[in-house]
């Protein structure tokens, strides 16, 4: 074991121990182990076991927070020369339990029959301990950095993405060359994936007693034609990972009594667009199917993102998957978002990839799992990209 001992501002010093080299599993056993459940946003504690990791190894590391004790790492190993750093980034809040018993207990990270357990495993601590396990076992091998590397390690994805939207609004990511989000993948290449448009939709009648329902103008009704429209109708752009955009109604509510008509009705929709489709855009052509008297309100608003298959900067990481599978990456893109919808444009539009261990089926679940081999596989595949991108070859 190695004891890596750091200070942090106030003067506090902190000890981790690190085994020699750091295993991803093992270290994805000890992220699992903090509660960083969100909602509410627990993330402080497994956010400051791993900047003391980080420190230790020699990373320059910077913590941006968009709410009290809810902080996006940011760490940067420099490089000895000028060009963009390789970066990767993974979240390490994950989501609530839910009512169903764990046959394995949900924060002990326990390794049965090949398999990783605990919420998170796939989504995603797995994932960014195969990347900061790549990247220290590199240091500690004295391995010398031409191009720099950039971690960041976000809170609040699950609920809005908020860390990576808040420290993109910092400006506290500087250039990258290409980043990997290591999202569940399999350890599969992802070269797009859809943003997501969510409004709210209020439509306003007059208010009348429900026996005479002439005497008043019924918001319900007008929602319910709204929604009619909705479901027929094409957006109209296609793209060749993605397909098309899709809406979907969500909620619906109206009404205060029984015996009334209702003055008022609203539904929210999410909309799945494709990274070329411009959201004021949207917004306009939903007010022109709906017509002058829908409300729109727009609630949160993630753009896709795609990376052409022959893009220079995306070459490394795909020669060294086509010389581990013997075949060339299928392109293929995801219909949900994840943090590349802040860090893409934040990046000034970097070449991205999403490659991680974590298998997508397992996200959200009861005893979710990530398989151990495919952590293994994916600290070598990051181990490699680092070597070839960072350090001149891989071996």
């Amino acid at each position: 074991m190695r004891a890596l001992e750091t200070a942090v501002g106030n003067g506090t010093k902190f000890h981790v121990e690190a085994p020699m080299p750091l295993n991803a599993v093992d270290l994805a056993k000890q992220l699992i182990r903090f509660r960083s459940i969100n909602p509410p946003g627990e993330e402080k504690e497994c956010s400051e076991f791993i900047a003391r990791l980080l420190t230790g190894y020699g990373f320059d590391v910077v913590s941006y927070e968009f709410a009290r004790d809810r902080p996006t790492l940011v760490a940067r190993m420099p490089g000895t020369a000028n060009g963009k750093p390789l970066c990767f980034t993974g979240h390490i809040d994950v989501v609530p339990l839910g009512s169903n018993e764990w046959q394995f207990p949900p924060f002990d990270g326990i390794v049965q029959d090949g398999r990783l357990y605990g919420r998170g495993a796939s989504d995603m601590k797995a994932g960014v301990a195969a990347f900061v396990a790549a990247a220290c076992n590199l240091i500690e091998d004295g391995r010398s950095f031409h191009r720099g590397i950039t971690l960041v390690i976000t809170a609040g994805e699950e609920t809005g993405c908020e860390g990576a939207f808040h420290v993109a609004r910092e400006k506290g990511l500087g250039p990258a060359e290409l980043l990997i989000v290591a999202e569940p993948t399999s350890n599969a290449a992802l070269f797009a994936h859809k943003g997501s448009l969510r409004v709210v939709v209020t439509a306003r009648g007059r208010t009348a007693h429900s026996s005479m329902p002439h005497e008043g103008e019924n918001a319900i009704s007008k929602v319910a034609e709204w929604i009619r429209r909705l479901e027929g109708y094409d957006f109209g752009a296609r793209h060749p990972l993605l397909g098309s955009a899709t809406a979907c109604v969500t909620t619906v509510r109206g009404g205060e009594n029984i015996n009334s008509v209702p003055d008022c009705a609203e539904f929210t929709v999410d909309i799945r667009t494709l990274p070329d489709q411009r959201h004021a855009a949207l917004v306009a052509e939903l007010g022109r199917l709906f017509g002058s008297e829908a409300e729109i309100r727009i609630v949160t608003s993630f753009p896709g993102f795609a990376t052409e298959p022959d893009d220079p900067s995306a070459a490394p990481l795909l020669a060294l998957l086509r010389e581990r599978t013997g075949a060339a990456a299928e392109p293929a893109g995801a219909p949900y978002f994840t943090d590349a919808s802040a860090l893409v444009p934040a990046f000034d539009g970097v070449a991205t990839l999403i490659v991680g261990p974590g298998e997508a089926a397992q996200c959200h679940k009861t005893d979710e799992y990530c398989l151990v081999e495919r952590i293994e596989e994916a600290q070598a595949i990051y181990r490699d990209l680092m070597l070839r991108m960072c350090c001149g070859r891989a071996e």
